[in-house]
């Protein structure tokens, strides 16, 4: 039976798990997730976890921090000044915000802590600093 190799496309369901077990991610609810092995679409280590499987295949994958979304860094976790929202703008601890930066990109920013004079901004990706645990069934090689 075939396996899933670098460069193949590949459709598989999954479900992701946070260490204390809370579900943060599936696709039972959706079709499967199509990409190509290798292909830098996934996190590296969903990508790893998928080699070697065959269709109809079930595996479950604990994927340390450093093939997930890598270490969270405090260097992104910055304080804004409050003056530099609009006075009418609702904000609150939690909240995501699309922000532009100095090369014209855009990035998506939680606010983390806030008071009257300060906003604190955190450009990490929420799932950063965590292994995750992933299980993967192979739907379909090609």
């Amino acid at each position: 039976m075939a396996q899933a190799k670098q460069g193949d496309k590949v459709k598989v369901h999954y479900t992701g798990k946070l260490e204390d077990g809370t579900v943060f991610d599936t696709s039972a609810d959706r079709e499967p997730l199509e990409f190509t092995v290798g292909g830098g679409q996934v996190i590296p280590g969903f990508d790893a976890a998928v080699i070697d499987m065959a269709p109809g295949e079930v595996r479950v994958s604990v994927i340390p921090v450093e093939e997930a979304y890598g270490p969270h860094s405090e260097e992104l976790v910055t304080p804004v000044d409050r003056s530099r929202f609009g006075a009418d703008m609702e904000l609150e601890i939690g909240q995501q915000l699309q922000v532009g930066l100095a090369d014209g990109q855009q990035a998506i920013v939680m606010i983390v802590d806030m008071n009257e004079d300060s906003v604190t901004l955190d450009a990490n990706h929420p799932l950063a600093g965590q292994a995750l645990t992933f299980e993967i069934e192979l739907v379909e090689i090609g």
